[in-house]
């Protein structure tokens, strides 16, 4: 629960900056559509001869974020999809993934009154490649795949939106299923789903927040809240995914990102999981 309050905290900060830096101006009726493709690099390059020691790694990632929106009268209907890949190679070393996300979210609202709209969400998470972990005994263990698992929730609610870059979805009523292949489940649970099954189901209550804004000129930061309780079982572990992302403009094509995301899910792991991601990036916006 510590990690819950202090993301909400979090979140506070990042809408009161928000509210002061967002926008006045009239929103646009119909799509609005806007993307960013960026291709992040690292690398570290030591010579045979190199005496202060180090070794070689060259890692790229690439993350793809896109929202397609619509706005008719006091129908908004919100979608963003993201999906990120990395990879990295050290000297000596198999290459290794090191990041694998895709995630859909969609949020339906008719206007209430002000800022306010009676809404509906669905949200979407799997990844693309083959996931492992290293056993007791250093043997990597495969663990996931694409599809596998892959997480679905839908549900009810109440969206305040004051504009594109600054909204919060309360879902009271979600239904939340967790697919896994059987494979993963012949020796025990695997992400929650029981021994024997592939499946999950869910029933609780989801906080979605979304808040961008500049922190100066050229350099934005964009902050994706999730929350999860479930009614069912455990409703005070509560389920805690953040990404932050910085995006640092250098020119049209060029830009330093950094990339933090913290996921809690007690039932894949009892442990905050983190991930940090910074590099230049090569970016294309359409």
């Amino acid at each position: 629960m510590k990690h819950t309050f202090c993301l909400f905290a979090l979140l506070a900060t990042f809408v009161g900056f928000a509210q002061s830096d967002d926008e006045k101006e009239e929103p646009k009726q119909g799509w609005t559509k806007t993307g960013k493709a960026t291709l992040l690099f690292n690398q570290s390059s030591f010579s045979d001869s190199w005496q202060a020691g180090g070794t070689s790694s060259l890692s790229g990632n690439l993350d793809l974020n896109y929202d397609f929106n619509y706005l008719k009268d006091d129908i908004t209907w919100d979608n963003k999809l993201l999906f990120t890949y990395g990879r990295t190679k050290i000297k000596g070393n198999d290459a290794e993934k090191t990041n694998d996300r895709i995630e859909y979210n969609s949020v339906l609202g008719k206007n209430a009154s002000g800022n306010w709209f009676y809404s509906a969400f669905f949200n979407f998470k799997t990844q693309m490649d083959v996931g492992y972990v290293e056993d007791e005994n250093g043997v990597d263990v495969r663990t996931s795949h694409f599809f596998s698992p892959a997480f679905f929730q839908i549900g009810p609610g109440m969206l305040w939106k004051k504009s594109d870059n600054l909204k919060v979805n309360f879902a009271p009523a979600t239904s939340k299923l967790i697919v896994v292949h059987d494979e993963f489940t012949v020796d025990g649970d695997s992400f929650g789903v029981e021994q024997g099954k592939t499946t999950r189901f869910e029933f609780g209550a989801s906080i979605g927040a979304y808040a961008k804004f500049e922190i100066m000129k050229n350099v934005s930061f964009e902050n994706i809240l999730n929350l999860y309780s479930n009614y069912l079982e455990d409703p005070q572990n509560v389920d805690i995914d953040y990404t932050g992302n910085i995006v640092m403009t250098i020119n049209k094509y060029l830009s330093a990102n950094f990339e933090f995301q913290a996921i809690y899910d007690d039932n894949a792991v009892t442990e905050l999981q983190t991930r940090q991601v910074f590099g230049l990036g090569v970016n294309a916006t359409f």
